[in-house]
């Protein structure tokens, strides 16, 4: 989960990159992110479970089915919000509300107990993800707040549904055939949308490049890791884990685009790792408690 959130904060530099040196939309990357990272996991599907996914129920697959649309809508929502309130509180909104949503969500559909180290590693990412993102100063953009704010918050959901619905078909099949088919149902959803700008943007080796990165290494590889991860833990703590991505997208910016972190800032990024910190240790704490009392 970690590595697979790591790999996640990368994406915002490779498309950065990419905005820089072309006149692609964020619809369209979102699409090439999905279609290009859709045949690499397609290959370990057949690899690793062949012909099994025919033990697979009908009510399995519209899980999946809902899980690539969602991972679809969710890039989409993200973009459009930054379109109306800016990087910072479309990011802030987003990355903030999405644990809280599947902490409570995973409390009433999964009967998943909030536990204490849960909460205060939950509280510890909430404070530090603000103080990491930052406010933008009154007046710095323009649009209509509150649509952004909804298309944010629209974000989050659909984030939310992602780890619930990965969660929930995690016993019953392989990770690697739902991220097969949600890769699949969401590039799919995507094209009509993108159509145009696929045809209209002029392409260089760089951008295909760019292209190939974010759909092979923070996709395929991380989302793969992702539905692996998310077996063994909670949805709660796995929504925490993944604020590992903001964290890893600020040094990489510090580094790459000479962007310093303020001070607040660096203390947020403290009580990200703080957050995980206490994170692992209640679950290590409860696969302790598990086993004593199998004993």
């Amino acid at each position: 989960m970690s590595m697979a959130a790591i790999l996640w904060g990368t994406v915002g530099i490779a498309t950065q990159a990419i905005y820089q040196r072309s006149d692609l939309s964020a619809v369209t990357v979102g699409f090439y992110r999905l279609s290009f990272a859709f045949p690499m996991v397609a290959l370990l599907c057949r690899k690793f479970i062949g012909n099994q996914n025919s033990r697979v129920g009908r009510r399995e697959y519209l899980k999946m089915i809902l899980i690539g649309i969602m991972l679809a809508l969710y890039q989409v929502f993200y973009f459009a919000s930054i379109s109306y309130v800016g990087v910072a509180i479309a990011t802030l909104v987003t990355l903030c509300t999405a644990p809280v949503l599947v902490s409570l969500l995973s409390v009433v559909f999964l009967r998943e107990h909030l536990t204490g180290y849960t909460l205060v590693s939950l509280l510890a990412a909430l404070l530090g993800t603000i103080l990491l993102v930052g406010l933008p100063e009154q007046g710095s953009f323009q649009g209509n707040v509150a649509l952004g704010v909804a298309l944010a918050l629209g974000s989050a959901t659909g984030y939310a549904i992602v780890t619930l619905m990965g969660r929930t078909i995690a016993v019953t099949c392989h990770p690697i055939l739902s991220t097969t088919v949600s890769f699949g149902v969401g590039a799919l959803f995507l094209l009509p949308f993108a159509a145009k700008n696929i045809i209209t943007a002029a392409y260089s080796i760089q951008i295909w490049e760019l292209i190939l990165y974010i759909g092979l290494v923070p996709t395929a590889v991380a989302y793969t890791l992702f539905f692996f991860g998310i077996r063994s833990i909670k949805a709660s703590s796995a929504s925490i884990l993944t604020l590992l991505e903001p964290l890893t997208a600020t040094i990489l910016a510090w580094i790459i685009f000479v962007e310093r972190l303020a001070p607040l800032a660096i203390v947020g990024a403290f009580l990200l790792v703080a957050a995980i910190f206490v994170l692992y240790q209640g679950e290590k704490k409860n696969k302790e408690t598990v086993l004593s009392l199998g004993q």
